[in-house]
């Protein structure tokens, strides 16, 4: 008798396995929809990528894909959002350069930049421009760090905030060149902008995307590109180390990362759809009209580039002094 009830039972057991409903078996990744955190209002860099990517990457993962802007405190509340979300592939980060930047801001972060959040890879990289109104008369970068000798602390250069990428990068400028500009942080870049135009600042380290259309209407002049290679939207405009500064680089980037201990499995799968959607003409294009030049790269070399810029802009921080405890109060 008992070993005719211990065959039900094992039978009972065994048809409840294989009825039970879809979602209680495992399938492959991806099986329902992937949401894509954007930790900054839309309209920005980050966002405007995101938006690009977001219906070809939803066409090669052959799942729905949504985006959601959960902005505040310069991106941290959302990148925290996804740094505790569940390890599954479902809710990712699309982050930008500002996020390796962030630990230095003084800023008491609730997720680890580093070790809470996994790599999947890079989406866009680009150079930021060294610019200037075009009330100041230097042509080139030469002549405009000649000018700012013979006029020490007498010069403005605008930034999107004090312990910015921004502002940390024209720090490094003038220790390389022997000069001193006097910052004045704004809320954003587009302030920033203003503060050129109307010739409140002299100087600024901005997007490529943010400094296009100024450049183009004639209102401001790219002096520089902080790439190692010339921008292809301004094959004109001499590098860095063209310009007598090979050791300095400044470039922003866009990338997206998963909550840590995401299966690499599921990290290769992400990483493989969007090399795909990198690679296509009609993405490339749309990218250029941006501003912003599609740049792929496996998970490994974009943590590789998160830990490095973390350990530099640290770096950088603690020579420049201490920076405001609230990066979003600037």
């Amino acid at each position: 008798m008992n070993a005719i009830r211990g065959f039900i039972f094992a039978a009972a057991a065994l048809s409840c396995i294989a009825g039970a409903p879809p979602s209680a078996q495992a399938q492959p990744y991806p099986n329902h929809v992937i949401r894509i955190v954007v930790p900054f209002p839309a309209g920005g860099l980050n966002d405007n990528v995101s938006r690009i990517v977001q219906p070809f990457l939803q066409e090669e993962l052959g799942q729905p894909v949504i985006i959601e802007n959960r902005s505040g405190a310069s991106g941290i509340v959302g990148t925290d959002f996804v740094a505790k979300s569940a390890p599954d592939g479902y809710t990712v980060a699309v982050v930008a350069s500002s996020h390796t930047v962030t630990p230095a801001t003084g800023a008491k972060l609730p997720y680890d930049t580093v070790n809470d959040l996994a790599a999947v890879g890079l989406l866009v990289r680009d150079p930021f421009l060294f610019i200037v109104g075009d009330q100041v008369p230097a042509k080139t970068l030469q002549e405009f760090v000649a000018l700012a000798k013979s006029q020490p602390g007498k010069l403005n250069y605008s930034t999107p905030g004090t312990a910015s990428q921004s502002h940390f990068v024209t720090e490094l400028f003038d220790d390389r060149a022997g000069i001193k500009m006097v910052e004045v942080p704004y809320r954003g870049g587009a302030p920033a902008m203003l503060a050129l135009l109307s010739g409140e600042a002299q100087f600024a380290v901005l997007s490529t995307q943010l400094s296009s259309p100024q450049i183009k209407a004639g209102k401001i002049r790219p002096l520089a590109s902080g790439g190692r290679v010339r921008d292809a939207h301004f094959p004109d405009v001499p590098t860095l180390a063209e310009s007598g500064f090979p050791a300095l680089e400044a470039l922003q980037w866009v990338g997206m990362l998963a909550p840590a201990k995401t299966p690499k499995d599921v990290i290769a799968k992400l990483n493989a759809a969007l090399s795909k959607v990198l690679a296509r003409p009609d993405v490339i294009e749309r990218f250029t009209a941006q501003g912003v030049t599609a740049a792929s790269s496996t998970p490994d070399e974009f943590q590789t580039l998160v830990e490095t810029e973390v350990k530099h802009w640290l770096e950088v921080s603690q020579k420049h002094g201490p920076p405001p405890a609230d990066p979003a109060a600037k």
